[in-house]
């Protein structure tokens, strides 16, 4: 064999290797602080996720680490830094979506010495009480129970704070559950599975109910369903995580309940892929 045809095999080889290699990895993109999402020690759910499906496959998991706020999909996922993300709202604009693995929603916790027992956006007390909630820091009032309560003429009685919190600070979001342990605020509003972990992690008792809203608003949702996204066009992939959510569903549920996951129960219509 000439210089010229080992060279060229050589290249050859090399090529398949990576391919394969590059076949064999499950690249997900993920917030390496964000309780009980993820983060960099692989502590969270949709880590231990990620693990059940890549094992599944026979592949192994490449992280690529960048925290979830504005512009995370433009520089991951549709960067080409990654080919899943683990949790987001079923149908989003930025992604193709997968079947729903869990559906949940935005709860009241208050402590339970309190007594609140708060159920309803339109629970008069709301008008009153200090209501911890969730912004983003930019003056966005975006987030489903900062518009609730303001369409209700609930404002001057909100405490917020920033659900980035500070870029060297542990898992920011627990903020606002902290501050109703503390009783800097009566009640908070937040995203059912976040305030599931942190509440049950807390050295004070409790209480976590989803939102019931009387007279829902169709523009401001309150319960999400929620899937894996991968790159719209990459239908492959996207049939290999629909086949595996539909395997392992009890067991995803099992998993998400040990993390105090308020699951709901998913509408009908919600097993529609979002390519």
């Amino acid at each position: 064999m000439s210089s010229a045809s080992k060279l060229a095999a050589l290249i050859a080889l090399a090529f398949l290797t990576t391919a394969y290699a590059a076949a064999a990895t499950l690249r997900v993109c993920a917030d390496p602080n964000n309780m009980p999402f993820s983060n960099r020690a692989e502590q969270g759910f949709e880590n231990q996720l990620a693990n059940i499906i890549a094992k599944d496959l026979g592949m192994t998991i490449q992280y690529y680490w960048f925290p979830q706020r504005s512009s995370f999909f433009k520089k991951t996922l549709n960067a080409g830094h990654c080919d899943i993300v683990m949790g987001l709202p079923s149908g989003i604009d930025d992604a193709a979506t997968s079947i729903p693995y869990y559906r949940s929603s935005y709860v009241f916790v208050s402590r339970r010495d309190h007594h609140l027992n708060i159920k309803s956006m339109d629970d008069p007390r709301l008008h009153h009480l200090r209501i911890g909630v969730h912004t983003t820091g930019d003056g966005d009032g975006s987030l489903p129970p900062v518009n609730a309560l303001i369409s209700r003429g609930i404002v001057h009685n909100l405490v917020d704070f920033n659900i980035y919190g500070h870029l060297d600070e542990k898992n920011p979001p627990a903020d606002l559950i902290r501050a109703v342990e503390n009783n800097k605020v009566d009640i908070a509003v937040a995203w059912g599975p976040m305030a599931g972990y942190f509440a049950r992690h807390s050295p004070v008792p409790l209480q976590v109910t989803p939102v019931d809203v009387i007279s829902p608003d169709p523009k401001i949702p309150f319960t999400f369903a929620i899937s894996m996204g991968v790159r719209r066009g990459d239908s492959e992939l996207l049939q290999r995580l629909n086949s595996e959510i539909q395997q392992h569903r009890p067991r995803i549920h099992r998993l998400l309940e040990s993390y105090g996951v308020p699951l709901l129960a998913a509408p009908p219509s919600a097993d529609q892929t979002g390519d």
